[in-house]
């Protein structure tokens, strides 16, 4: 903790020389850029710049509307509600239901807009969300490489430690040929965090770490799905 805290003061001496905008950023901010890069200053407060600016040029107004995603929320495929066991809260998205149009800076948009909404209900003294991604009844009329890569570009580079678990769900074979391309992408630490579960398992496994009155009703749960930009 005493380590963590010094570099984290040299962090934000470092970035605010480089952009002084970056004063408003947190102390746990810097805590999770510096963890995503093992405690190493030099390659965290490089990671927390790349954010920064990313942020300015993609977010300029400081957040999504759902004005700029108007095809991907009419798509209904991520949702939010509830919280698992530790407090995290969950996000679940329905692969089947992603339909690449071909504007991948809306997809991106909404990729970011979703985190956003996961990070702002965060309760206090959590820092992480659990994730269900449902592919039942994925086809190639879903297969969207540089979506799924541009997914988790923004998640692993600009949102790191946040992702608490994912669990992939419901997956078909198919599937497994786009996974097979996407995974020598996943960092080794996220890679930890991905859970397959069988079907004839799903209940039960989502119940170890989700209580019944939590989990989404299309689980065997109490709570109905509710749509990210309602939450």
């Amino acid at each position: 903790e005493a380590i963590e805290r010094s570099k984290i003061g040299i962090i934000r001496a470092l970035v605010q020389a480089e952009d002084p905008s970056s004063v408003e950023v947190d102390d746990s901010m810097i805590r999770r850029f510096l963890r995503a890069r093992d405690l190493d200053v030099e390659k965290a407060s490089a990671m927390l710049l790349k954010f920064l600016n990313w942020r300015k040029e993609f977010v300029p107004n400081g957040f999504v509307s759902p004005d700029e995603i108007p095809n991907e929320i009419a798509q209904n495929k991520v949702f939010m509600q509830g919280h698992d066991k530790t407090g995290r809260p969950i996000v679940v998205a329905i692969g089947c239901r992603h339909k690449p149009a071909g504007n991948l800076d809306e997809f991106k948009r909404l990729v970011t807009f979703t985190l956003d909404r996961i990070s702002a209900r965060m309760p206090t003294g959590h820092e992480k969300f659990t994730a269900i991604a449902d592919v039942k009844g994925w086809g190639y009329s879903n297969l969207d490489i540089r979506g799924y890569l541009a997914a988790l570009h923004i998640l692993q580079d600009y949102y790191p430690e946040r992702l608490g678990k994912l669990y992939m769900v419901h997956v078909p074979y198919i599937f497994m040929a786009a996974w097979k391309m996407v995974y020598p992408f996943i960092d080794n630490v996220t890679k930890k965090k991905i859970v397959f579960v069988e079907d004839k398992k799903l209940r039960l496994t989502l119940l170890q770490d989700i209580e019944e009155s939590q989990l989404p009703d299309t689980y065997g749960g109490k709570l109905q799905l509710v749509p990210i930009h309602e939450c």
